[in-house]
């Protein structure tokens, strides 16, 4: 059956490119992002394409490196009736940058993406989530730069990132006067929370697995999911890295040609729309 058809969710897309993903970092440097084949603009395509199909409205956390190459993706997003969000400059993780970086990172972004866009831009998705408690100040900042949400915190284990003792769901880390985090989402199960957000997750456990997990938070936990996912993950004809250790070649291409059929399947079985409407963040 269905996920429960009376809760919206969140459907969002990190939109960066194969190589700017931070697995790669050691394999591929930034000073040679350039010179990469991009391939965002076909993906985007067919990720338009799919939500197009079902008439489903997503949230896009754009990278600036990305909105400041190809700005008419940008405008596609805005004209499509999504909602634009950021996802930073130049993919760095929000705890491999000091206060005073990471503010000059958030604020050209932001206004990156509103001079391109044309709307005010009020969300925005660490990459990595790595927003931690190492790093709550980066919440302070992003207040202060004036987003009105952050969804950049995931509350499970994992050895890049995580937060498992975080809320589970919609909260304010810095109290009524500060931002709205919307973490990743999860499922607490046997004293823990396991991913039930996408990502390489949605590519590696069957459709059903993924599916189960979702309606749980629907039905038992009565809160909408965030789902997420990447542009590359719906090109298994990209470039293949040849020298990764095997844990990263995994994770990256575990099932790429599986994304497209269960991204159709999912967004049948549930209810989606963006992350400004979902949890009703307005400005004031």
């Amino acid at each position: 059956m269905p996920g429960n058809n009376l809760i919206r969710n969140a459907m969002t897309i990190d939109v960066e490119d194969y190589f700017q993903v931070s697995a790669f970092a050691p394999y591929i440097s930034r000073a040679s992002w350039d010179s990469q084949p991009c391939r965002i603009e076909r993906n985007m395509a067919r990720i338009f394409a799919l939500l197009d199909e079902r008439n489903v409205k997503a949230t896009f956390f754009v990278l600036g490196w990305i909105a400041e190459r190809y700005p008419q993706l940008v405008r596609d997003i805005v004209g499509g009736g999504h909602e634009l969000a950021s996802h930073g400059c130049n993919h760095l993780r929000a705890s491999e940058q000091s206060p005073e970086a990471f503010m000059e990172d958030i604020t050209r972004s932001k206004s990156l993406l509103e001079d391109i866009g044309g709307q005010q831009v009020i969300g925005y998705r660490a990459p990595s989530f790595s927003i931690t408690h190492a790093n709550l100040w980066a919440l302070d900042s992003l207040h202060e730069a004036g987003y009105l949400y952050s969804s950049s915190i995931y509350p499970i284990r994992h050895d890049h990132y995580g937060m498992p003792d975080a809320p589970r769901f919609k909260f304010q880390p810095r109290g009524p006067e500060g931002i709205f985090e919307l973490p990743i989402s999860t499922v607490r199960l046997l004293g823990r929370n396991l991913p039930a957000s996408g990502g390489g997750y949605f590519r590696l456990l069957p459709y059903a697995a993924s599916r189960w997990l979702m309606q749980h938070i629907n039905r038992i936990d009565q809160q909408p999911c965030i789902f997420y996912c990447h542009p590359w993950e719906f090109d298994p004809e990209q470039p293949r890295q040849k020298h990764i250790d095997l844990k990263t070649r995994f994770r990256h291409y575990v099932n790429l040609s599986r994304s497209e059929p269960r991204l159709r399947a999912l967004l049948t079985d549930f209810q989606w729309g963006r992350m400004d409407r979902v949890f009703n963040i307005k400005n004031t």
